[in-house]
């Protein structure tokens, strides 16, 4: 599900990329983008628990093909172990990461 484009999604520009915060919601039948609130991208994910290490290497894959990027360029920088996550995404501005969650392109 793409994002509305009438939403304010918080993407802090970073010294090789952006950053953006993240509210994980497990037990989906499939990863998808969920919305936002106050900033905060709300995603989906099939992991039965939010705070595993398969629920972040989920969260990862999804945002990796949301973005069109590699794994290898995302990471967990806060929050590893809980629902909300700060994710750093390597190699995009903050311009191209809103355009690739609001336009849904790569769902």
């Amino acid at each position: 599900m793409p994002l509305k484009r009438n939403l304010q999604i918080n993407i802090t520009d970073a010294r090789s990329g952006a950053a953006i915060t993240v509210r994980t919601m497990p037990g989906a039948a499939q990863a998808e983008l969920a919305g936002q609130q106050d900033g905060i991208i709300k995603v989906r994910l099939r992991a039965a628990i939010a705070e595993t290490p398969e629920a972040n290497e989920e969260l990862i894959a999804f945002l990796a093909a949301q973005l069109d990027i590699p794994v290898k360029h995302i990471e967990i920088v806060a929050g590893a172990s809980g629902r909300d996550k700060i994710i750093s995404i390597e190699g995009l501005t903050t311009a191209q990461v809103e355009e690739a969650l609001l336009s849904g392109s790569n769902e």
